[in-house]
């Protein structure tokens, strides 16, 4: 399973790169906002620390801006991936793109109708959003299962990117069902190393150690 952060926090991502934890970034309106950088700028920077896939999202809705935006955020890195929304002029944008040889990341993917779409739209990526669903009392980790089924029974070269990531144990069931790639954000990454009965271990190995009046160095 293939991890991008979700992210545009540049010292978040290097923190991750440089444990090897990073194959990829995705970014969106939301997280440029936050980043409270200009988008040309960051994206760049972020395209330089990591050789993966970088998703760049258009904020146009006809299909004709979508690609003039997407062929503009294509030329800040070779490794861009133009993120579309899944309407229809998102998916006439993907196909424009594909077509192109360009990578499109199609998003707010949030039913397995709609990732079919996309993968026959030439989508390199679809992302279900799996928090989403699950706020509307929905099963957003059955929506990467169906996925997952109806791509293999047609042999669709379109990656699973499980995305809207909110837990530990979403990665995990994504991982179980076969996910491509899940995007989460720093802190979720981070907290797949935390568990109560490592930190209970270390704590009596620490007081043992102490006991024994030894150093190693």
């Amino acid at each position: 399973m293939k991890f991008f952060v979700d992210t545009a926090d540049t010292a978040a991502i290097r923190e991750l790169a440089d444990l090897g934890m990073v194959d990829g970034v995705t970014t969106n309106p939301s997280l440029i906002l936050k980043a409270g950088r200009d988008i040309l700028e960051v994206t760049k920077e972020i395209c330089d620390m990591v050789s993966g896939p970088v998703s760049a999202e258009v904020v146009a809705t006809g299909a004709r801006e979508m690609i003039a935006e997407g062929m503009k955020l294509s030329k800040i890195a070779p490794n861009i991936a133009i993120k579309v929304p899944l309407t229809w002029d998102g998916l006439t944008a993907c196909k424009a793109f594909a077509s192109e040889g360009l990578k499109v990341n199609v998003t707010l993917c949030f039913s397995p109708a709609q990732a079919i779409l996309a993968a026959k739209a030439g989508a390199a990526f679809v992302s279900p959003f799996i928090g989403r669903l699950d706020d509307i009392h929905l099963d957003g980790v059955e929506l990467i299962h169906d996925i997952r089924t109806i791509y293999d029974n047609y042999d669709f070269g379109t990656e699973i990117l499980a995305a809207s990531i909110r837990s530990v144990n979403h990665i995990v069931d994504c991982a179980k069902i076969g996910a491509d790639v899940v995007t989460a954000p720093p802190s979720v990454i981070k907290a797949m190393a935390h568990h109560v009965l490592t930190d209970k271990g270390l704590d009596q190995f620490l007081k043992d150690w102490a006991k024994t009046g030894q150093k190693i160095l």
